[in-house]
């Protein structure tokens, strides 16, 4: 069975879990990262820092570019990206750790 229209565009979820042995070493290396960036402004350089200074989840979404998971990937290019990071509280022995809990979507590819 086969569509006359299929799209070519596709929308791959990844969720990750780090543990984060070093946070200054990831504060310093987010903080790397934007004194690098000689086109930012003055201003978003400023909360910039603020935010990876402050939150060890902002300076890990500093670092973690979307564009790294695929740039590699033959035939693919990365159209849009989002992402986000947040302090958890992380349990791998309870259930609402399962990896491969169904989430309801039975389009997965």
């Amino acid at each position: 069975m086969s569509t006359p229209e299929t799209s070519r565009f596709v929308r791959l979820r990844v969720e990750v879990v780090l543990e984060v042995d070093d946070a200054d070493a990831v504060t310093k290396s987010a903080l790397r990262r934007i004194a690098e960036e000689a086109e930012m402004p003055a201003s978003e350089r400023a909360h910039a820092e603020s935010a990876v200074t402050e939150d060890t989840a902002e300076a890990l979404a500093y670092l973690v570019d979307p564009f790294d998971l695929v740039s590699q990937v033959p035939g693919v290019e990365l159209q849009q990206a989002s992402w986000s990071s947040e302090r958890i509280d992380y349990d791998p022995d309870s259930p609402d750790w399962d990896l491969d809990e169904d989430d309801g979507d039975d389009s997965d590819g």
